[in-house]
């Protein structure tokens, strides 16, 4: 237990024992059945979360009515005892792991739903604009549709615990439709629901107390945005006082987090937000309730360890880290800090896959959603595998080619593993990808896996005709378009500025794509004076809109300068020449990037053309994102 003991200590919320201070955090699947029904796949998933050590594991959202809303397809619904089979098997398959299951429930989103039910207008507090769509209002919830809603969240918690559930959290947070009775900026109502602090909270203080009564013993925790992050939505001082009013109803937890869909990245925080993020929100509860507080948000086992250790909190909420290793606690509890697989915050598997009402899954853990099926097992056929490249795609191969018992052979032909991620990952701001490959390279000192590195093969190398099967993992190569000057001594390629080739005060990045972008943001973080010039209409269009948001915020408040809608025509020794909207402009610069993007990195794979053992993947196939590389690489190498 050195180093983690306050992480790793037992903890009490209301009734419940819990063997550690590690909760999984609520996080949507989209795996429920059309008509929200829990699946086997969704009760794999969180089983495995809870067979890791996870002390409390936490569903997303199960809505408790169907009256005045209906949820996406996906989401799950527990308003009918449709749901009691499928309750059941959930807190059945986590208790035989030795784990305990809470339950999140919602009254729903409100002005928030995903999609505009064309018979019935959205729902809200008052007649607040749709957030997607503002030209539609929201009804305002009459007083006896609101008892409706309660009755329906007792009539939940009494389903929940005839199922076995262990205990309950409300959907309180992000302007979600409790939320928008809790915030003066979206409940303007004159009744008992509206005005004071107190009674805007009624709505959810009678939920707590349906909740209560209906599931006796039950604790119930309440997830809480302290400060929405949006001028003229909540302020930590107003999330505070709320804070006061819910414990004061009975709530055993508050979960505090940050944000709203007005500040879209503190729901979903990426790595440009940095650890911790949110623990200064948890601080705030803590300083006014006597009931446990979990903090939030890009926590690591460090950061985690450190918030309890100060008082910050009481639980570390672990969302996303436990999405891309379900062992994360138990791998505490056994010392081996140095497994637990880093979740890189890309946010483009899971949250990117709920913004599209798909199933769950991750860039790292391609098992996410897949928990029975993609099971590595032992290989029928022993065989000598090759790899050839040493990125994140060749990396993920050898090791699970090695976990299924094959002998591999990797090659690098530079000198570290890590390809493109080597380079790309320089800013403290992507140290958790970067660390994915200290990760993979920790898991082979137990695998059959030998590394080689300073090796080029070719189609004609001994290593290509002794392998039984072949990957193909070379990457990509960058994209120089016939410019002008682009080939001057004032010209590097952007991967080379992250590998130390120096730069001058004045840059221009020539291409405004995710590592264009990120460059810039690097170079101005460290007092250099940037522009960036995009062929685009705007920067960084390959980026999932969340991580879009804070990059786009972060580039304006350094000073980046951006020209959208710009083609680079020219480069010479004072900058380059760039063709515009309105005509052409000269950016003097004494050190110009190229960020023009890649282009696959074919020779090898040409070269092998015609041998039945070779599996190509990754940027030399089709260049593409990290997660996707690693999911072809996890999937080439299981069916080896």
């Amino acid at each position: 237990m050195t180093g983690f003991a306050h992480v790793l200590k037992p903890g009490r919320i209301g009734t419940l024992e819990l063997p550690n201070r590690v909760i999984m955090a609520p996080m949507g699947t989209e795996m429920g059945t059309h008509e929200g029904l829990f699946t086997e796949k969704e009760i794999a998933y969180y089983t495995e979360r809870a067979r890791g050590g996870t002390g409390l594991v936490m569903t997303g959202i199960s809505a408790v009515s169907e009256d005045y809303e209906t949820l996406n397809a996906g989401l799950c619904c527990v308003h009918t005892d449709a749901a009691l089979p499928g309750l059941t098997a959930l807190a059945e398959s986590i208790h035989a792991v030795g784990g305990l299951i809470s339950l999140q429930l919602t009254a729903g989103l409100g002005r928030n739903i995903n999609v505009i039910d064309p018979d019935r207008l959205p729902i809200s507090a008052s007649d607040n604009p749709h957030y997607a769509d503002p030209s539609v209002l929201c009804r305002p919830l009459e007083i006896d549709e609101i008892h409706v809603l309660v009755k329906r969240f007792g009539e939940a918690a009494a389903r929940a615990a005839a199922a076995g559930i262990d205990a309950i959290d409300i959907h309180g947070h992000t302007g979600y439709l409790i939320d928008q009775f809790m915030s003066a900026c979206w409940n303007r109502r004159t009744d008992v629901y509206g005005g004071s602090v107190e009674n805007r909270c009624r709505f959810a203080t009678e939920i707590i107390a349906a909740v209560k009564a209906n599931a006796p013993g039950l604790p119930v925790s309440f997830r809480l945005s302290v400060n929405h992050r949006f001028p003229g939505g909540r302020t930590t001082a107003e999330g505070q006082a709320i804070a006061v009013v819910l414990a004061s109803a009975g709530l055993d937890l508050i979960i505090a987090d940050d944000g709203s869909y007005e500040a879209m990245d503190y729901v979903f925080p990426p790595y440009y937000l940095g650890d911790a993020c949110m623990v200064p929100a948890a601080r705030a509860l803590k300083d006014v309730v006597s009931i446990p507080v979990m903090a939030v948000g890009n926590l690591t086992p460090e950061n985690a360890e450190a918030a309890l250790a100060a008082g910050d909190a009481d639980f570390a909420g672990i969302g996303r880290g436990l999405i891309a290793d379900p062992e994360w606690a138990g791998k505490l509890t056994a010392g081996n800090r140095a497994d637990i697989r880093p979740c890189i915050r890309c946010n483009s598997m899971c949250v990117g896959n709920a913004f599209f009402a798909l199933p769950l899954g991750c860039a790292v853990n391609p098992q996410v959603g897949f928990e029975r099926e993609r099971r590595v097992e032992k290989a029928d056929v022993l065989k000598h595998v090759v790899v050839i490249g040493g990125g994140p795609g060749g990396l993920e191969a050898a090791r699970v080619a090695a976990l299924r018992g094959h002998s591999v052979d990797l090659y690098e032909a530079g000198s570290a593993l890590g390809g493109v991620l080597l380079p790309a990952a320089t800013p403290e701001f992507k140290k958790e990808l970067r660390a994915m490959i200290g990760w993979w390279e920790r898991q082979f000192t137990h695998l059959p896996v030998s590394v080689h590195l300073d090796s080029t093969v070719t189609a004609d190398s001994l290593a290509t005709f002794e392998a039984d099967e072949i990957i193909v993992a070379t990457g990509s190569i960058p994209l120089m378009p016939p410019i002008p000057g682009l080939d001057g001594p004032n010209v590097i390629d952007v991967l080379d500025f992250h590998r130390g080739a120096p730069v001058g005060h004045d840059v221009v990045i020539a291409g405004g794509g995710l590592s264009g972008s990120d460059a810039a943001l690097e170079l101005a973080g460290q007092g250099c004076n940037v522009t960036i010039v995009e062929l685009a209409d705007e920067l960084a269009r390959d980026m999932i809109v969340i991580n879009r948001i804070t990059l786009l915020r972060e580039l304006a408040e350094k000073g980046v300068r951006i020209l959208t809608g710009h083609t680079v025509t020219s480069v010479d020794a004072d900058g380059l020449t760039a063709t515009g909207p309105d005509g052409a402009v000269h950016v003097a610069a004494s050190t110009v990037i190229a960020a023009f993007g890649v282009r696959p990195n074919t020779a090898l794979t040409l070269a092998l053309a015609g041998r039945a053992n070779v599996h190509p993947l990754g940027d030399c196939v089709h260049p593409a994102k990290v997660g996707e590389a690693i999911n072809a690489a996890f999937m080439t190498a299981l069916v080896l």
